[in-house]
């Protein structure tokens, strides 16, 4: 149970991730300053920034160890690789909450953006973007048999790049209105289509080649079911967060898997005088608005503890079971999670490409525009995607240090696939076999652009099974509480001010228990900026 200030840090959690405190006994009803729900980036962000404030905090983690869902495990049985389970890369952690908090966290930029497989005339072919401007305008070249789409594609990601920005400083800043934000983006062409038009409108404006239009989509629908005309503009908004990280829309690799920025988010916390416990589930929280009441479980032991404030990383929904109140409006996430240890990396059809030039940025499978449109209407009519769309990463290129010494001096590497257009109605009426089925396809589909099956580059567990793991929408909902698996906690919101919305963003219906997962406003991702921004609230700055 919690005790007070400075709990103690025992070894690293089941998984080898994330930090698993050993608690201390403690007296009944002990008062803290605030207490911290859930020990997810962003729940340790915020217990880091208020402890170094001087406020007595208690952070509660219902697993054995913290981290949620940043957090590198051992998937498979006597194999010494650390994957990063579920996310796995990070674009929108502001580089002065590293600094702030005192985070020796190494990120480390991907040499390659994405490699996208396709057929021309018959011919493998393939579309490289990175290592330079010129290798991805010869690439171009190869795929189009001219620069226009080069050209197209230059301008597109100024625009965004633009956007980035001006957009970015703004997210851990009080939350401007729309007008402020406009103001601020100062750029009609950027506003009109990203925050008014469905994004389709200015995809299919810039460029003309299906491919192309693919490639430019998909990070709408990262985890977002829609299409690209949803007049709802949920695309729009996955779009927008996907594209202005770090002010530029680059995307870096975790040096030592995720598990080492969670790590270190947890010593940072603990060294300035957090108390974290592991395995204590909140149960509940009552509040007359200026102090509350906490209650939790761990094991067979129940308890309390006052406070003047509640931050809560858990979604939404579980926010509103623990204050008794209606659920939200249900959440539903969109997306089939695959992890691989391979013994090499597979060969491709287009001879052209190094596997390890392709493999190093983000790998697309089927994510053609016309693709892309199709799965998603099989989806919406009640069918798995007959070609999944997916893409794959593979962190083990650009930090080996996640494998065993022998395993990268073997040529062993990961693989991550995040498949699209799988919502969790999909899975309802039997997880395990639409897992299985979806798989089968998923993995059918990026066999049809390698020279060899997948299958045959697969390492294998201690007990002789294949190493590859799959997670649905309703696998992440059960492990992690995300609901319906949403990766979000619920569908993004664009970052100004709304119905509803507070200063920060963070805000609930009681002034003192606050969001500081990726439910608030400017939530979402790897980013640490809801827990700052709760803390901020907290803080009155």
């Amino acid at each position: 149970m919690p005790r007070g200030k400075g709990g103690t840090r025992g070894g690293r959690g089941a998984d080898g991730s994330g930090r698993s405190v050993v608690p201390r006994g403690m007296p009944a009803h002990p008062f803290y300053d605030v207490v911290v729900v859930g020990g997810g980036h962003n729940g340790l962000v915020a217990a880091a920034y208020l402890a170094r404030a001087g406020r007595s905090v208690l952070l509660c983690e219902r697993l054995p160890h913290t981290g949620g869902a940043a957090v590198s495990a051992r998937a498979f049985t006597g194999v010494d690789a650390r994957l990063s389970r579920y996310s796995y890369l990070v674009s929108l952690l502001p580089q002065h909450i590293l600094r702030d908090l005192g985070l020796k966290v190494t990120l480390h930029r991907r040499q390659f953006s994405s490699y996208t497989p396709a057929v021309r005339g018959g011919r493998p072919v393939g579309l490289l973007v990175g290592d330079g401007l010129s290798r991805t305008r010869e690439s171009f070249a190869r795929l189009t048999g001219s620069e226009r789409e080069f050209h197209s594609w230059t301008r597109f990601y100024a625009m965004t790049r633009r956007l980035a920005g001006r957009v970015f400083p703004t997210l851990t800043e009080p939350l401007p209105t729309r007008d402020e934000l406009r103001r601020r983006v100062d750029d009609e062409e950027a506003w009109q289509a990203v925050f008014e038009r469905p994004l389709g409108e200015a995809i299919e404006t810039a460029f003309r080649d299906d491919l192309v239009r693919g490639v430019a989509l998909t990070d709408a629908l990262i985890g977002t079911f829609a299409s690209a005309h949803d007049p709802s503009l949920r695309q729009n908004r996955c779009f927008l967060y996907h594209v202005i990280g770090g002010g530029s829309g680059d995307w870096d690799v975790p040096v030592g898997g995720m598990g080492a920025l969670t790590g270190a988010l947890a010593d940072a916390a603990l060294g300035a005088g957090a108390e974290i416990v592991t395995g204590h589930e909140v149960t509940g929280i009552l509040t007359d608005g200026s102090t509350a009441e906490v209650t939790y479980r761990s094991g067979d032991a129940e308890g309390t503890v006052g406070a003047r404030h509640v931050l809560v990383g858990a979604s939404p929904d579980v926010l509103a079971a623990l204050l008794g109140e209606p659920a939200p409006p249900p959440a539903e996430g969109a997306q089939l999670k695959v992890n691989m240890l391979l013994r090499r990396l597979p060969r491709l059809r287009d001879p052209d490409t190094d596997p390890q030039e392709a493999f190093a940025g983000t790998f697309h499978v089927a994510e053609g525009y016309a693709e892309l449109e199709t799965a998603y209407r099989e989806a919406a009519e009640g069918r798995l995607p007959s070609v999944p769309p997916s893409e794959i990463y593979c962190h083990s290129l650009s930090d080996p240090t996640i494998l065993a010494p022998e395993l990268a001096a073997a040529g062993y590497q990961t693989l991550t696939l995040f498949g699209l257009h799988t919502p969790a109605r999909l899975f309802a009426s039997g997880n395990d076999a639409a897992r299985t089925a979806l798989l089968e396809a998923t993995v059918a589909a990026l066999d049809g652009h390698l020279a060899e099956p997948l299958a045959d580059c697969l390492a294998e567990d201690a007990e002789g099974r294949p190493c590859i793991e799959a997670r649905t929408p309703l696998d992440l909902e059960q492990e992690l509480r995300l609901p319906g698996g949403n990766i979000f906690h619920r569908d993004l919101a664009f970052p100004h001010q709304q119905e509803g919305t507070g200063r920060w963003g963070v805000e609930t219906g009681h002034p003192n228990v606050l969001l500081c997962g990726a439910g608030a406003v400017r939530g979402g991702g790897v980013s640490g900026i809801p827990g700052h921004n709760a803390a901020m609230a907290v803080l009155g700055r």
